[in-house]
């Protein structure tokens, strides 16, 4: 997606609803394309032209002697505005009449609709932000928890972008002082010292690894993470969904089988988004749509991040045993965590409930005790959800990737930062090493918009919405 800065743009800011609408035009253009359909209720007659940077002013949007609205005209120079350029913002009453006869009379007079993003791409175009900061601008406007926002703002404010272009600096320092020798190749000259060369890559290689790996947990945040609730039939599944949405959100009936497809919902958990999924019962069942239900089961089981699964207290310890052997073979060395919950414990004596525990093969921190319909051990389980996502944020760096384009490019530079350390094992040719270096900085330059095409760009700006 190329974008042409000779032109001056417009589009609506806001979205619809409210009292108040907000119409953005920037470009060299900007401030006279403005001033054609803008008369100033100040005694100067100026209007815009001579207004200084960040000053508001008072007045009309005409359409010759005609009054649209009354206005505040906010004025940005450049290069102190958002996207680098002269802007005007235009706040009105958000009527879509009034709305859509201003951004005609801003064509009119020489403006062009905005694409997609374009105000954001002409910021990262004139070096008012890099690539992974636009990105973060919209990951802050989509943002749906205080978590998704935390990590988006810290991008957008360049601690994520500071990093990769520092680990950048270091490799190409090595890389230069490389290719300094194979410029003095017939003179068998050293400049960059061997020892510090395999310690940095390490370091560096090392430091992308666990940046890489932070994803998993990132996209979590960003999106919300997956809890698949599975279990046989009746043993409390939907229950425990309404309990933890506080809804009677899944039917709830004594008989088996109620649920035969999945139920999905959100909810935010101490600045975390949450998503349960109800499945159907898994047992042995000749029912067309009963199996194809189950089948969906295990799909949300392999798409989940956390699986609990339920059974009821009176089961009996061979029978949950047995349950949760087979899911956790399904689980197993897929980075998933399983949690066992023990419903309906409110049916059974005390005296049976700690007969039950000592004889579940299960470790006991997965283990929590619940009555879905009386709501007991519920802030239990909540603790024990929040406190996976603790453990995982305090096993990571403290930046976090939360965008797959950036996971792929750490992944590609970790692949070639693992081929130099080959190389240098192996005493590979100084061009081998150089080429495999070069291939590292180019993937992290990736990142941020030091290496960019028209592919990439088009990728990104094309999912923001227009007005930003």
């Amino acid at each position: 997606m190329s974008t042409n800065l000779h032109r001056t743009i417009v589009a609506p800011a806001t979205g619809l609803g409210g009292a108040i609408a907000v119409i953005r035009v920037s470009g060299n253009n900007a401030l006279g394309i403005v001033n054609n359909i803008f008369k100033t209720k100040a005694k100067a007659k100026a209007g815009i032209i001579e207004a200084i940077g960040f000053s508001i002013v008072y007045g009309d949007i005409v359409d010759g002697d005609e009054i649209i609205d009354d206005v505040l005209v906010s004025v940005f120079r450049a290069p102190n505005s958002y996207t680098g350029e002269d802007s005007v913002e235009i706040s009105c009453h958000a009527s879509p009449y009034i709305q859509n006869k201003i951004l005609q009379l801003l064509v009119d007079s020489g403006a062009s609709p905005a694409r997609p993003g374009e105000f954001t791409q002409r910021a990262f175009m004139n070096g008012k932000m890099d690539l992974s900061q636009a990105e973060a601008v919209a990951d802050i406007i989509n943002s749906e928890t205080e978590a998704a926002h935390r990590l988006a703002m810290q991008q957008m404010r360049g601690g994520y972008s500071k990093e990769i272009n520092e680990l950048r600096e270091k490799m190409l320092h090595f890389a230069s002082m490389i290719e300094l020798e194979l410029d003095f190749g017939e003179e068998d000259v050293e400049f960059a010292d061997r020892t510090e060369l395999r310690s940095m890559v390490h370091e560096v290689k090392s430091y992308t690894d666990s940046l890489r790996d932070s994803f998993k947990y990132g996209n979590a945040i960003k999106k919300g993470v997956p809890v698949a609730i599975v279990g046989k039939p009746n043993v409390g599944k939907s229950t425990l969904l309404n309990a933890l949405l506080k809804d009677d959100k899944a039917i709830v009936s004594e008989i088996p089988g109620t649920t035969r497809d999945v139920i999905e919902d959100t909810i935010i958990i101490e600045g975390v988004l949450f998503r349960f999924i109800d499945t159907a019962g898994l047992h042995e069942t000749a029912d067309i749509i009963e199996k194809l239900g189950i089948r969906k089961t295990y799909q949300k089981i392999e798409q989940a991040d956390i699986v609990l699964l339920i059974a009821e207290a009176a089961d009996g310890a061979q029978a949950i045993n047995e349950s949760f052997a087979e899911i956790r073979k399904q689980v197993k060395d897929t980075g998933k965590t399983l949690l066992l919950i023990i419903n309906k414990t409110d049916l059974v004596a005390e005296k049976e409930i700690k007969e039950l525990r000592s004889l579940l093969k299960c470790p006991q921190n997965i283990c929590i005790m619940i009555s879905a319909t009386q709501k007991t051990g519920i802030p239990d389980l909540i603790s024990k959800l929040t406190g996976i996502i603790d453990y995982s944020r305090s096993g990571s760096q403290q930046l976090i990737v939360t965008n797959l384009r950036h996971y792929n490019a750490l992944q590609e530079c970790s692949e070639s930062l693992y081929r130099v350390i080959q190389g240098l094992e192996e005493n590979l040719p100084e061009d081998l090493i150089a080429m495999d270096l070069r291939q590292a900085i180019h993937y992290l330059g990736e990142i941020t918009g030091e290496i960019s095409t028209d592919e990439i760009m088009g990728n990104i700006f094309r999912n923001f919405c227009i007005g930003k």
